[in-house]
């Protein structure tokens, strides 16, 4: 067997590993990681079976492409759902109540990086887009001192700065109420509960999460548990919720799938497109980190991801609009699912430890 037919099969074996290894549902960032690179390992499947005849012959190149479909088409049915091919989940709004403003609001996140130092492009961003809610993850100290310009430009503003990378800040021009800072799960990583005041007068519960990031070294659990955590606070309150911000999960994840089965909140992306997030450096490297989930009473009005800000993250924007009546559902949940989460949760929050990441990123 030659070299070049060698690095072939390895390559084959690899991509076909990487994409079948998340069917274990076992929360550790090396089962858990593959998950993020299904259109990277499309992509790679692609090239090999173009590359594959060149180098392969007779039964090896039939086994070969054989298994690179089979590879395609696995990753592809994750990703199908991302793409206007696919039944929108969020409902578009109506045109008559796209005319009632004064019911819709426009959130925007942005994980600005902490040891990002461009802040004139944060404030040139927030000055451009006026978004109703403006949701800033990862400020430090340093950050919020620059951020001046937003406590004039926001009537209400909650500010948490943090060295770690878990900071976060919230500028509002619709009325807040029963704000909470919490560590929802995590000791260290905070999140932010508060009840938002449309101008219409109805009231929304909105929830503010950056859960701890996948690694190779460590369990999921502490993320799993965030995520589910809110969504399943949110969705059991009186109130609409919406659950925003970095989750540090893909959109077609095992977790994130299984949060919106015990949530039935809705993905405003499914049908609509992947709006990927991170990486903003690298190109090739990009999928849908950054997200907002919402109650079945939203419509959705627009969604765009936004120009760089000199952060690994892109910021993204949601318009929604309230609804008198829920439309659109997602799967339920298999039996037990809840009662597991719920149990995952508990264990985790009895964990003493330090977040993963938090010597991550530096200050200036």
């Amino acid at each position: 067997m030659t070299l070049s037919e060698i690095i072939v099969l390895a390559c084959v074996a690899l991509v076909m590993v990487m994409t079948l290894v998340p069917f274990v549902k076992y929360p550790h960032g090396l089962i858990r990681g593959p998950e993020f690179v299904r259109l990277q390992l499309i992509v790679a499947a692609l090239v090999l079976a173009a590359v594959s005849p060149f180098v392969l012959s007779g039964t090896p190149l039939i086994v070969v492409d054989i298994a690179l479909v089979v590879i395609a088409a696995i990753n592809a049915v994750f990703v199908l759902k991302f793409t206007p091919l696919w039944p929108k989940q969020s409902a578009t709004v109506a045109p008559d109540l796209r005319n009632l403003t004064d019911r819709q609001l426009m959130v925007l996140t942005a994980n600005v990086k902490m040891s990002n130092r461009d802040y004139d492009a944060t404030l040139d961003l927030a000055r451009d887009e006026q978004a109703d809610i403006l949701a800033l993850i990862e400020p430090d100290q340093p950050w919020i001192d620059a951020m001046g310009p937003l406590r004039q430009m926001y009537d209400h503003h909650i500010e948490l700065p943090k060295d770690t990378g878990y900071g976060l800040a919230l500028y509002s021009n619709l009325a807040l109420s029963d704000t909470q800072v919490r560590d929802l799960v995590t000791k260290g990583v905070p999140s932010i509960t508060t009840t938002v005041t449309l101008r219409s007068g109805d009231r929304i519960a909105l929830y503010i999460i950056h859960p701890e990031p996948p690694t190779a070294q460590d369990h999921t659990t502490g993320r799993d548990s965030e995520i589910a955590a809110a969504g399943l606070e949110g969705a059991q309150g009186d109130l609409p919720c919406i659950i925003a911000g970095d989750l540090n999960d893909v959109a077609w994840s095992h977790t994130t799938r299984r949060f919106q089965r015990i949530t039935g909140l809705l993905d405003p992306r499914v049908g609509r497109g992947f709006f990927n997030t991170f990486n903003a450096f690298y190109p090739f490297f990009r999928w849908p980190l950054d997200h907002l989930f919402h109650d079945p009473r939203f419509r959705f009005v627009a969604m765009r991801r936004l120009r760089k800000i000199g952060s690994d993250h892109f910021p993204i924007s949601f318009t929604l609009a309230l609804a008198e009546s829920k439309q659109g559902d997602v799967p339920p949940p298999s039996e037990n699912e809840i009662e597991d989460v719920t149990d995952m949760i508990e264990e985790e929050k009895a964990v003493v430890r330090t977040p993963i990441g938090t010597d991550w990123e530096t200050s200036d």
